[in-house]
């Protein structure tokens, strides 16, 4: 397709969900992608920027929640492939190794780790003290800061373009980027989505965590109790963890804390541009992944393209979602 033929689009956020996103975009042809940030991977590490400061290795741990099974699983395939090269740039980003977690709490996690390599159960002879059951499995720990420098590398390697801007409201980039009239806007701003003008979505709210690096002469292997232990720990030292109706009515338990942890906000609405004779525009977003977003980037990504495809399809006649910005 020649190049005045494409349709433009605009990314904010330069975090892995908006480089994941405009790469999705990119990859599928017919596009030509900017992204928008006011911090980019090649920058000095800040607060304000988080996906330079995750520690991840991929484990699902979507429960019964079908949609984010399979993001995590898409996103797992993807990051798979990536790391079968023992050569090359994407081989500094991933380490295989074996995982084993070990359940006291009835869980059986199969339903959404089986498809996982070489997914088995461990012997109950093996068990560790205080567990009941045990799964074992291959998966692999991202060298985050390394894996989104090559994101940014291999979109810019793509033909995608790059501007840097500190936004206030989302509206900005219509007439702060050398996009002329974008196509579509896609909101991936990770947590400056509680900030950001016309979202300000007071849902999304920082959270900390620690990431211990240690060098291994051995095997590589990572063991590890479920993470419904931190959630029964956490209950047991502060019951208001617990929404308050639930608090009034009964003793809270791990169930009425699982609907809390994440919530990615994927959805497309309709804006006006504020700007005389210039039509209404879709604007997808997808942020609110909380510490999984390396995790589900990739499956949430496709789900991002499906939108914005969706919303092309549908044309200016779309009225539902539809809101008004141009007075703000």
């Amino acid at each position: 397709m020649q190049t005045d033929q494409l349709k433009e689009i605009i990314v904010i956020g330069a975090g892995v969900v908006g480089l994941t996103t405009a790469i999705k975009i990119q990859e599928k042809g017919g596009y030509r992608v900017t992204v928008v940030a006011e911090t980019f991977p090649t920058d000095p590490r800040t607060i304000r920027y988080t996906s330079h400061w995750a520690g991840t290795h991929h484990v699902n741990q979507a429960f019964g929640d079908e949609r984010w099974k399979a993001m995590d699983k898409e996103t797992f395939e993807v990051m798979w492939r990536d790391s079968e090269s023992e050569v090359g740039a994407a081989a500094r980003c991933f380490r295989r190794h074996n995982h084993t977690e070990f359940h006291g709490d009835g869980v059986d996690p199969s339903p959404w780790l089986d498809h996982m390599p070489d997914y088995q159960k461990v012997p109950e002879d093996n068990l560790v003290p205080g567990s009941t059951a045990g799964y074992t499995f291959t998966t692999f720990t991202l060298n985050t800061p390394v894996y989104i420098n090559w994101l940014l590398a291999r979109f810019l390697a793509g033909g995608g373009t790059t501007k840097r801007m500190s936004l206030q409201h989302i509206t900005q980039v219509l007439e702060g980027v050398d996009a002329p009239n974008p196509t579509v806007i896609v909101v991936c701003p990770g947590v400056g989505a509680r900030f950001l003008g016309r979202i300000e979505d007071k849902n999304v709210y920082p959270i900390r965590g620690r990431a211990i690096l240690l060098r291994m002469e051995g095997p590589s292997r990572v063991q590890m109790g479920h993470h419904e232990e931190i959630l029964t720990r956490a209950l047991a030292l502060s019951a208001d963890l617990a929404p308050p109706n639930i608090c009034k009515a009964r003793k809270p338990t791990t169930d009425d804390l699982r609907p809390l942890i994440g919530g990615i906000r994927l959805e497309v609405k309709w804006i006006d541009q504020g700007v005389q004779d210039k039509a209404r525009i879709p604007v997808v977003y997808n942020y609110g992944h909380s510490g999984v977003g390396f995790q589900s980037s990739w499956g949430s990504a496709s789900i991002a393209l499906g939108l914005l495809e969706s919303a092309l399809e549908k044309g200016e006649s779309q009225k539902e979602g539809y809101i008004d910005v141009s007075g703000n």
